[in-house]
């Protein structure tokens, strides 16, 4: 039986349908870190208006650790499953460091054409219902970053919980 993504954040529900076909060892990362609990209660600590909303990383669950906020992990890296999926609006892709195979927890999703990460990152799913709440977390207003980036949420935008429920449920 298939299973989707219910992505609980504090501007709404996200649901993600998953695609084990092309990237079956990330799809498979992200429900066991899910049903572990992993994600709940960190932050989308990323967001760039018109190309991505970046969170699943654990040290924001501190704000004390802010300043190191993008560099945490599950303590593991995953290989990447490069994939012919472009990175559309509403595709959820494994967020990494230079190293291809540096994936771990980090994840974004396109809030915009992303097609210049194609076969370069691994998409692994698509938003099936909460496209209004990606445009909200989208459009939240940034400031400056660690990086001088503007990328950073002038407010916290949480992720309650990820749960990993039956397609059907849906």
């Amino acid at each position: 039986m298939s299973e989707l993504a219910q992505i609980t954040t504090t501007e709404g529900e996200i649901i993600i349908e998953f695609w084990p076909d092309v990237a079956p060892k990330t799809v498979e990362n992200f429900k066991t870190l899910a049903q572990k609990g992993f994600y709940d209660g960190t932050c989308f600590h990323r967001i760039i208006k018109g190309f991505m909303i970046q969170g699943g990383d654990p040290l924001t669950k501190d704000p004390a650790a802010e300043n190191r906020w993008g560099t945490g992990g599950p303590g593991y890296q995953i290989k990447a499953e490069f994939n012919d999926r472009s990175h559309q609006r509403g595709v959820i892709s494994m967020a990494r460091s230079a190293n291809p195979d540096s994936a771990g927890s980090q994840f974004f999703i396109c809030d915009g054409d992303a097609s210049f990460l194609d076969r370069q990152y691994t998409a692994f799913g698509k938003l099936i219902k909460g496209e209004d709440v990606l445009a909200k977390i989208a459009g939240t207003p940034v400031g400056s970053g660690g990086s001088g980036e503007q990328s950073k949420p002038q407010k916290r935008i949480g992720v309650v919980s990820i749960k990993i429920v039956p397609a059907a449920a849906k």
